[in-house]
């Protein structure tokens, strides 16, 4: 059975987006891009933007689940903080939806698509080309890092479908 997964890769002045269909192991690339927000306004104003934004995606692409990257901790606390926001903001359109959300760290994303949890950018967007059959590399940064998103979700999803079925079968359910 097919599904429709928003991939969102947070960010106050960049928020990329990915829609994926996945229907088990196989992957359709719907669309990505990016909610840009004006550097310029305040951060309420911002956050706005990307709700609304991802509101407007989920409005037309009208997808089942979401997936959504935890924040990397390092130590810039004030990108830590904006990225929070924007993260709130974004956690807050898909909760208005009623959708379930997967929320990875980028290292688990990143192993969920490459093989590895130190993959670089580069990598990550090859195998995202690669597995969504894309003829370009999907830009900006951001929409492949939530394109990469929605992948690691839908493969959890499988992940998640065979163990119930493993243990169904052998009488051992959770």
């Amino acid at each position: 059975m097919s599904v429709i997964i928003l991939g969102i890769d947070p960010g106050l002045a960049n928020t990329g987006w990915g829609i994926v269909e996945s229907d088990g192991s196989r992957f359709r690339c719907l669309g990505y891009g990016c909610i840009r927000t004006v550097g310029s306004d305040d951060t309420a104003r911002r956050c706005k933007v990307v709700r609304d934004g991802l509101a407007e995606l989920i409005g037309r692409y009208a997808p089942a689940e979401a997936a959504i990257e935890n924040i990397y901790f390092s130590r810039n606390v004030a990108t830590a903080m904006t990225t929070g926001h924007a993260r709130g903001a974004a956690l807050v359109a898909v909760a208005d939806a009623g959708m379930p959300v997967g929320e990875y760290g980028p290292g688990e994303i990143k192993l969920a698509v490459v093989g590895t949890g130190t993959a670089d950018k580069g990598q990550v967007t090859y195998m995202v080309r690669t597995i969504l059959g894309l003829d370009h590399d999907p830009t900006p940064d951001h929409a492949a890092d939530a394109l990469a998103a929605a992948i690691c979700h839908a493969n959890q999803r499988v992940a998640r479908a065979r163990e119930r079925s493993s243990h169904q079968a052998t009488g051992t359910g959770r």
